[in-house]
């Protein structure tokens, strides 16, 4: 093996592969890095494992482009914003049906929260959760 003289490391292997061969590296690896990938495929299946940390974080694709497309859908921001600069100037009048309509997009904002910590695999559990 190629030793590198400065620092008794082992050098670097590379490997030229067309855009179609990463491609389905990449795919084959699903999530694992591309190195721990293709050793795992050389070397024996007994060799440990290294830890890495996932490319891929999400779990859910389907969850994650729900909640993509209802985000895309909606106003949120600007909304948010335009009730901001109501309540900053006073001009907002807090009505049982303004009140409603508050609640409701927090309910939505939970909603959009909770989904998107599900479609990453992630726990909620925090003191902001309400």
């Amino acid at each position: 093996m190629a030793k590198n003289k400065s620092n008794n490391q082992l050098s670097p292997f590379s490997l030229r592969l067309t855009f179609e061969e990463r491609a389905r590296l990449e795919k084959e690896a699903a999530g694992l890095s591309l190195g721990a990938y293709i050793r795992s495929r050389l070397f024996d299946s007994d060799a440990p494992k290294r830890r890495t940390r996932g490319k891929y974080p999400v779990k859910d694709h389907k969850e994650l482009g729900k909640l993509l497309g209802e985000l895309g859908k909606s106003c949120i921001a600007n909304n948010i914003n335009q009730l901001a600069k109501a309540v900053n100037s006073g001009s907002l009048e807090v009505s049982p049906d303004t009140e409603q309509a508050i609640h409701k997009s927090c309910g939505d904002i939970r909603w959009i929260r909770n989904a998107l910590i599900a479609a990453l695999g992630l726990t909620g559990e925090s003191s902001h959760d309400s």
